[in-house]
């Protein structure tokens, strides 16, 4: 008995010790406020950030809010993953993007709860990474340039500072670049365009799918059949226009994107709501309230017209709407969307982007913009470095990106590849006491981190690619148009160089350029832009006098047929190259309109 009595005395002073130590470990995780690395947000981009710095021996701590941990991917339901592959035909991310995806199950859909624990474990597995959950970035601190800590505060209202060597912000909406003075545009602002908002999503939940039947009706061309592979169906496009939104104005279903979760319930990807501010939490609270109603509509329709579904009920719903875009920060290096189209590399290459530039629909009257399918391009390490800001990176959908590259640049894989870049940026820049700024700058500097980005799984590595148009005379003009949004190449780049150009084409490039390389120019010259507008005969093909016309119309200027060419060349508004193409009157071709136009829209930048 006292044998019995003295073994339980022992067990329960172990279990009072391992009780205290636990305690103690965790009181004293949380009392630690200083660290090498900070990274802001549970986003998968800021989890990649975090496992890379720790994993690279830096005290690192992750700061995540009130979102779930994995945020889009987990809270937000977006389980149907953009992949792409590279010039190789290997997939275009790999690295910790690649090693989370395979604990997924290495497909495009994924399971979120496995989606999640696959996020946990992996910080889990790091003994240099901390984690601190339901706290919210309240501000940030600063040394003249140089971000020191930032002021963080938990549910309670508790405050508390943080202080690291280095930062990196892999928020949605870049919360701590923002927060630190690093300045940035919205939206499209960077073309003329800060009004425009591209349509957000929220997922809808279902159970009780038959998906045989879904399998099925993909195959036997049900609302323009799809593609089903596993766990993941997509397509059935003529739903865009078979589904009558209930609310017309705000909403629509494009084709479906459904992942089946391990317990057979589905979710799907393809309500848009229209018009909302992505900053604005009380817009994006209506809009789910919205798209919750609107995705009961949707139910009904598919119960009654889509095989599988007629035992359909609505499981739940996301906690946050997927938005595309809202903030991007401005870097060293702003990508450019002629980048993403030329194929192009960079000296400072942390990963490869090769997704499409999938510019979403903004309102119900349209459909989006595929403007170019790349191969592969170069992320330079500089898209990462905010202007003004110094030990701080942005890895994520707000990185230095032009707002149109970022239509393929924000994807999830990328940005999962910024996330490693920059917790192994972290560690060197600290090892070699230089801000990110210098680093970027440093060719020796940014050879060690891309080796070690190889060491640590990264697909990385110089390439050459050629690109559509490469070496054409009128290439340079394509360039410019493409910069600006002003012409579509869609998934086969394809352009209409050698087709006749209408007249009202080359008007609305003119025109709409004006407005998107110098809105305030264009305030002024409305009256002239209406005068060029008048001059346009609807389906008239483009002569280079009606060209001249109209380009001195945006001048104020008037001339009479071959007078306004003459006049043209006189005022210097050619080049020798386009000189010698238009050496006398005739229809014009695309590649001859959009190398005129340019040149007059350079004139403007």
């Amino acid at each position: 008995m006292k044998r019995v009595l003295m073994g339980i005395a022992i067990l329960a002073v172990i279990i009072v010790g391992v009780l205290a130590v636990t305690i103690f470990a965790d009181k004293k995780e949380e009392a630690k406020t200083n660290f090498d690395v900070a990274v802001l947000s549970g986003e998968p981009e800021g989890i990649a950030a975090a496992v890379s710095a720790a994993r690279n021996g830096m005290e690192t701590v992750l700061i995540v809010g009130e979102e779930d941990i994995g945020g889009l991917m987990t809270s937000g339901m977006l389980n149907f993953l953009d992949v792409s592959s590279d010039q190789k035909g290997n997939p275009a991310n790999a690295g910790i993007f690649q090693e989370w995806h395979e604990k997924v199950g290495g497909t495009i859909g994924f399971d979120i709860g496995e989606a999640r624990a696959a996020f946990m474990e992996m910080i889990d597995s790091e003994k240099n990474l901390t984690l601190r959950e339901g706290v919210e970035l309240s501000d940030a601190v600063k040394n003249g340039k140089a971000l020191t800590a930032i002021e963080i505060t938990n549910e309670s209202g508790d405050e508390q500072t943080i202080t690291a060597k280095r930062f990196i912000d892999s928020s949605k909406d870049a919360d701590l670049a923002i927060a630190a003075g690093a300045p940035y545009f919205i939206g499209g602002r960077d073309i003329g365009l800060e009004d425009k908002k591209m349509a957000v999503t929220l997922m809808f939940h279902f159970n009780n799918v038959d998906w045989d039947q879904v399998t099925k009706a993909a195959k036997e061309g049900v609302f323009g059949g799809g593609g089903v592979n596993g766990n993941v169906a997509w397509g059935f496009s003529e739903l865009h226009d078979t589904y009558k939104p209930h609310y017309a104005e705000l909403t629509r279903l494009r084709g479906l994107n459904i992942v089946k979760e391990n317990d057979g319930s589905v979710i799907v990807n393809a309500l848009q709501i229209f018009g909302v501010d992505g900053l604005d939490e009380a817009e994006k609270q209506q809009a789910i309230e919205i798209g919750k109603e609107e995705t009961k509509y949707i139910l009904t329709y598919l119960q009654q017209n889509f095989p599988g579904f007629e035992n359909a009920e609505i499981e739940s719903f996301p906690d946050q709407l997927y938005v595309r875009e809202t903030v991007h920060v401005q870097a060293e290096y702003q990508l450019p969307l002629s980048d993403v189209w030329e194929n192009k590399d960079h000296w400072d290459s942390i990963g490869f982007g090769a997704y499409p530039v999938d510019v979403q629909a903004t309102s119900p009257s349209d459909y989006g913009y595929v403007y170019g399918k790349p191969v592969q391009y170069a992320i330079p390490f500089r898209s990462l470095v905010p202007l003004e800001v110094d030990n701080l990176l942005v890895a994520s959908k707000a990185s230095g990106y032009s707002s149109l590259a970022a239509a393929s640049a924000r994807v999830l894989p990328v940005g999962m590849t910024t996330g490693q870049a920059a917790g192994a940026a972290s560690a060197i820049s600290i090892n070699a006491e230089q801000n990110f700024r210098e680093l970027a700058e440093d060719k020796a500097a940014i050879a060690q981190l891309q080796e070690k980005l190889k060491e640590q799984g990264a697909n990385l590595y110089a390439f050459s690619e050629a690109f559509p148009y490469e070496g054409e005379w009128f290439y340079p003009g394509i360039k410019t148009l493409l910069n600006y949004g002003l012409i579509v190449g869609g998934y086969e780049n394809q352009l209409p160089v050698d087709k006749p150009l209408m007249e009202v084409s080359f008007a609305n490039i003119l025109s709409n350029g004006i407005q998107r390389i110098n809105s305030s120019e264009a305030e002024k010259l409305t009256e002239n832009i209406a005068a060029l507008r008048s001059l346009v005969t609807e389906d008239q093909q483009l002569t280079r006098d009606k060209a001249a016309q109209m380009i001195l119309a945006l001048q104020g200027l008037e001339r009479e047929n071959g007078a306004a060419w003459d006049y043209l060349v006189e005022l210097n508004m050619t080049d020798d190259t386009i000189y010698e193409k238009l050496n006398e009157n005739k229809k014009l071709t695309g590649a001859e309109g959009y190398y005129l136009a340019a040149l007059i829209l350079n004139d403007l930048q």
